[in-house]
């Protein structure tokens, strides 16, 4: 049988790449044919996104796609994710009308400290969708959006979320994808549409929205590149860490606890029913749903953000390999901290100066702050660590279930320091992964709505026989 090749299109907060898949007996192999960087720009008092910048790389790394096959192939299909929540206001010709606002923006405070002040509000819109209060939600953009600038609601006609703007861009069709969908607080957690409660709520108008589209939809070939012109678009989870979950080598028969590692800690697992109630809501857990419909209750929990922002403060920081590699051996042969950080706090959402942030929570801990960046490198990975542990704690309280082992992918995957603590404050042994988890899955997803792999099971029982993962065992 000919290879097949598909491209994705994995757009992260701090960086996007477009990597092809060649599946072949029955094995996937990925090239990545561009990188490119991503971040947050700000405009007087707000924080946007550089969409026309983004789409153009998306351009120039599918030619670069193409432009990689052997002569005579073409590309059977493409997929594209994103980070999730953030979203494009259109009008009924598909222009944008609304600046793209990025998810770290503080607009969203007022109406925030609203809904968390308000508990019959807060436990109703939690029981409805399934999601908690936090400041990035869609819901509290979009709301923000229509309080502050009324005339929006007589000029966008759509609301689409980020991949569904990109898969638009690319095919000409206007749809709102399942698995980001469940990211925005406003999608019914208990079915497959929106909550009708949480859109009145938000005061969000439900003609924005449309009923969501289930992964492996076929969206149309692609429009305005001729060397795509046979390729389809496929809607995949368009949320970045679904695909990265859908990744995952788990167990068939369970046991396995997920952790996305990067800018943010997406700790979770899979579940036939979401995990509600008041303990839940009070753990902030987010029922996010796959795209074929099941549940992924996580908790974010806030991640490398920690060390990324806090680099910004040591002008020797590291750039290659080789420097992190020499860091991070650095950290590990200081010890333990006395006093960790609590990364639930949202002192440490976006502030101004990270380091500053972490100096001022340790001395109010009365606890003295690290002398050098080793040191902060090592009080993040393990203050990270019991992050980790909690959520997996709080997890089999809620779920009654009983985890054997912690299956990780991203950027974190790859520093040993941030693995073992978390196997040593879990208690579980943790199997990283050195794999794209977001443009895997991606892939995946495409390969099953071609039907060159039966099911995503299917698809992770070869995966797990080409990967090796380093496994760390709780130290003591």
């Amino acid at each position: 049988m000919s290879p097949l090749y598909c491209a994705a299109v994995d757009l992260g907060a701090t960086s996007g790449r477009v990597i092809v898949g060649t599946w072949s007996d029955h094995q996937l192999t990925t090239t990545e044919v561009h990188r490119f960087p991503n971040a947050i720009f700000s405009l007087g008092q707000h924080d946007y996104w550089n969409i026309t910048s983004l789409w153009a790389e998306v351009r120039t790394g599918l030619t670069k796609a193409a432009a990689s096959l052997p002569k005579g192939a073409t590309l059977s299909s493409v997929g594209v994710d994103t980070w999730g929540v953030d979203h494009a206001l259109l009008n009924d010709e598909g222009r944008l009308v609304f600046p793209t606002h990025a998810y770290r923006d503080a607009r969203t405070q007022a109406g925030l400290n609203s809904l968390l002040n308000t508990r019959a509000a807060l436990a109703r819109i939690y029981a409805a969708t399934g999601i908690p209060a936090v400041f990035f939600n869609s819901s509290f953009q979009l709301a923000e959006t229509v309080a502050s600038n009324p005339a929006i609601t007589d000029l966008a006609t759509r609301c689409l979320f980020l991949p569904d703007y990109f898969n638009y861009l690319l095919s000409g069709k206007m749809t709102n994808g399942f698995a980001i969908a469940s990211t925005t607080q406003l999608l019914d957690v208990h079915g497959d549409d929106w909550s009708r409660e949480a859109l009145d709520y938000f005061r969000v108008p439900p003609t924005w929205l449309t009923k969501p589209v289930k992964t492996g939809s076929k969206l149309g070939r692609v429009k305005g590149l001729p060397e795509l012109a046979k390729t389809t678009v496929v809607a995949v989870p368009g949320h970045d860490t679904t695909c990265a979950y859908d990744a995952m080598p788990a167990a068939p028969e369970g046991g396995d606890i997920f952790l996305s590692s990067g800018t943010w800690s997406l700790v979770g697992f899979e579940n036939d029913a979401p995990i509600l109630g008041p303990e839940a809501l009070a753990a902030r857990v987010a029922n996010d749903r796959t795209g074929r419909g099941e549940y992924r209750p996580l908790v974010n929990v806030i991640g490398l953000w920690l060390l990324e922002r806090t680099l910004d403060a040591f002008p020797s920081r590291p750039t290659k390999d080789r420097e992190w590699r020499a860091l991070i051996k650095a950290a590990a042969t200081l010890p333990a901290p006395k006093c960790l950080i609590d990364v639930a706090d949202p002192a440490f959402a976006n502030p101004k100066s990270m380091k500053a942030a972490i100096d001022a929570h340790l001395k109010a801990r009365k606890a003295k702050p690290p002398r050098e960046l080793a040191g902060y490198m090592r009080l993040i990975c393990d203050s990270l660590g019991q992050g980790h542990a909690d959520v997996i704690q709080r997890f089999q309280e809620f779920s009654g279930k009983t985890f054997h082992r912690v299956l990780m992918v991203g950027g974190g995957a790859k520093n040993r320091l941030l693995c073992q603590a978390t196997a040593n404050a879990s208690g579980l042994p943790v199997h990283a992964f050195q794999l794209e988890g977001s443009a895997i899955g991606n892939l995946a997803n495409q390969l099953i709505a071609l039907k060159a792999v039966k099911n995503l099971a299917a698809f992770r029982a070869s995966l797990s026989q080409q990967l090796k993962p380093t496994v760390y065992t709780p130290a003591g």
